[in-house]
């Protein structure tokens, strides 16, 4: 069994990873340290609905129900009232990240990580049927009274 955890950062892109259950929290967020634009910013991350804030790292996968799999949201701690535009529009992943997208790469414990936008589910085409003719009849049907 694995737990397949995918970070939703806030301009959409998704960041894919693969943890055995028995492993902590703590390990997704030194994954995140590691690839994020911005590792010297303070950030959290938290799971919805409701927005539930995660904070104890040193919970499994398993007990904190991240198993078989989980979307966790990310974002900065930002001050409000704070003006920066550019934290909170990305880009989130450093660029060498961002060049991996849709490849999967085998860490040393063999945990394929994977950097992809969510797929875009395309809605087959709708069905057209084409309306034949109705046949007219002249009869009235049963139930109508006159």
């Amino acid at each position: 069994m694995e737990a397949v955890i995918r970070v939703r950062f806030p301009d959409n892109t998704t960041l894919e990873a693969t943890f055995h259950p028995s492993e902590t929290i703590q390990s997704l967020v030194d994954l995140l340290k590691r690839v994020v634009a911005r590792p010297e910013l303070s950030f959290h991350i938290y799971t919805t609905p409701p927005k539930k804030l995660i904070k104890d790292m040193t919970q499994d996968f398993y007990s904190a129900g991240f198993a078989p799999g989980a979307i966790v949201y990310f974002s900065y701690d930002i001050p409000k009232g704070d003006d920066t535009a550019d934290v909170k529009s990305g880009p989130f992943l450093h660029e060498e990240i961002m060049s991996l997208k849709g490849l999967e790469l085998v860490k040393e414990h063999a945990e394929p990580v994977q950097t992809a936008p969510e797929p875009v589910q395309e809605a087959p085409p709708p069905v057209v049927q084409e309306k034949k003719p109705a046949e007219k009849k002249s009869v009235k049907p049963k139930w109508l009274k006159m």
